[in-house]
Parts: structure tokens; sequence; C-alpha cells
């Protein structure tokens, strides 16, 4: 078992926040994107957004410009400029040619169901057969296959063996860029330091650790934080239509974020206004605070500062 420990120096905090543009923020997202900018902001750091729309097959127009509205409706204001990743095909490109002069690329004809089939994890099939890389799909050769790894909240991490050393795509047969190759190029381009995201990445995060390895590049330290949830595995999501927040009034989804990131917020935290709120969240915020789970289920609705969290086991 190969074993991977996060350990980036530490050097000025870089963080992000990284949505992507398929839908308006909703309350799981607002978890995100406070809980990176507290860490971001209680360590002195830099807080940074990029716009994930790499898979344009998935983008809704106006998204990203609604998204960023959102955000400063909030307080969440970035420190450098929106990055968008459609924007940067030449890196990927780059990074790309890279790993095909290590020779660490092959083409891949095989379809979902033909691997579904043969038990969801791809065995290698066309890693010799030498496919024409023009118009297909690419996977990487895994030479740095991460079974196990530390993460800043939900402490050690393991990954099953078959998914740690699988050659994953890193471009798809329709042209587009892979979301795994494209977060480490991000990530190492941005310097980013730290990653604080929600805990349905913990799996990827093993094979982009793996990616920095081949890269040469340090990764980040990792911490993952618990998904809102509406029932057990079923997390809040633009897919399932969870609501957009309230840009009009921001205070009582704001002020669940930071119960549900571990602060102990009082109400009397709304009669102050949103500088003051998120002034108070970073000087009392702690990564230690929040809570050692995966999920969090949601009891009633996230706008109102009544809502109930319920803490539900890895």
């Amino acid at each position: 078992m190969s074993t991977t420990a996060v350990t980036a120096p530490m050097r000025n905090y870089r963080g992000r926040f990284a949505p992507s543009p398929s839908g308006p923020l909703h309350f799981g997202s607002l978890v995100a994107a406070v809980g990176s900018y507290l860490d971001a902001k209680s360590n002195q750091g830099t807080w940074l957004v990029r716009i994930e729309d790499i898979d344009t097959t998935r983008v809704v127009d106006g998204a990203a410009k609604d998204i960023l509205n959102t955000l400063e409706a909030y307080g969440l204001y970035w420190d450098e400029e929106v990055v968008y990743q459609t924007k940067r095909h030449d890196l990927y490109t780059h990074t790309i040619n890279n790993l095909n002069n290590q020779q660490l690329i092959y083409a891949c004809h095989c379809s979902r169901k033909e691997i579904k089939a043969l038990g969801g994890i791809y065995q290698g099939r066309c890693r010799h057969l030498k496919h024409s890389q023009s118009s297909s799909a690419l996977r990487l050769i895994q030479q740095h296959a991460t079974c196990q790894y530390h993460d800043l909240i939900q402490g050690e991490v393991n990954v099953a063996h078959a998914l740690a050393h699988e050659d994953y795509f890193i471009k798809r047969s329709d042209g587009l860029f892979a979301y795994q190759l494209v977060v480490v190029a991000d990530d190492i381009a941005q310097g980013i330091t730290h990653v604080v995201r929600g805990a349905d990445l913990l799996e990827p995060t093993a094979r982009q650790l793996s990616l920095f390895k081949q890269l040469v590049s340090t990764a980040p330290h990792y911490a993952h934080l618990p998904l809102a949830v509406a029932k057990p595995g079923l997390k809040l999501s633009k897919q399932n239509y969870a609501p957009a927040i309230s840009k009009s009034n921001p205070k009582p989804a704001l002020l669940n974020a930071f119960e549900f990131l571990g602060l102990a917020p009082k109400d009397e935290l709304l009669e102050l206004n949103i500088e003051q709120m998120l002034a108070w969240a970073v000087d009392n915020y702690s990564l230690q605070n929040v809570p050692k789970v995966t999920q969090i289920q949601i009891s009633q609705n996230p706008h109102s500062h009544t809502t109930a969290f319920t803490h539900l086991n890895k």
C-alpha cells in the first residue's frame, strides 16, 4: 500500500473556492465558500475564486456572474483576479504534452458501459493497443498510486487499491479536458497551499495527489468539510434542485454556515452587518472545531436561523 501524507511546507497561505457555473449557489456551496474563506483569513492568507467551467456541457448561461454576485452579497471578496478554466487551455495542453513526453498517456476507446460490465474499474485494456490519440479519450498511466493520505479534518483517508491504481481519464473523447487534470494544473499555476472543500472529493483527492507527484510539484494541504445533506447520502446540489441562497437577505444563511462549521454564533450576530459578522467568524474560527464527519443533515430550512443540524457518521 502506498501512503501519501500531505506535507506541503507552511508558506504564505493561498486558498481558493472553485465553484462550477452549473447553477446558483445553494447552502452546501455556501458552506464550502465560507469554510475556505475563514480558513484563509484566519491564517492571514490569500483567498482566490476560480470558476471551474471546463465542462462546458454543464455550464448554465449567466451562472458564473450570478455566483460572483452572490459571493459579494455575502461579503466574500476575493483577493486576486477571478480565473476561468475555459481561458486556460494552453496550460492544460502544456501539461498533457509534458506527460506525453514522459510516455505516460495513451488513447482509450473503451466505453463507460464496457467498463461497468467489467466491474467498474478500468483494467488497462487499451494501454498497449496504440490507438491514435486524435479524437480519442486519453488516459494517464498511474505511476504513483495513492491508497492513503491524511486529511486535516477527516483524518486518515483510505482509498480502494483498485481505484488508486486505475489509469484514469485526463482528456475526454469529446475533446474536453478532464477535471482531475485541470484542477491539479490550476492549483500548481496559482500556487495553492490549502484546499478546503466538500467531502464528496475525498476519493478524487488521492488521484490528484498522485498527479502532483507525477508533475514533481508539492501538493496542498487538504481539508474536506462535511457535506450538507437533505437526508443520508443525498447532498444538497444543483442536480437535485437545492434552493439558491438569498442575495437580498444573506444573514440567516451566513449564520447557519458558521454553526455548520463548528462555530457557536449567537442570534445577536444578526444585528451586525455582513462585514462585522465575517470579522467575528474569522476571529473565532478554528479548523479543529469543524465536525469530523462527512455529512451533516439539515432538518429545517437552511435560510432560517432556526435550522437544526444532525451529524452523521462517516
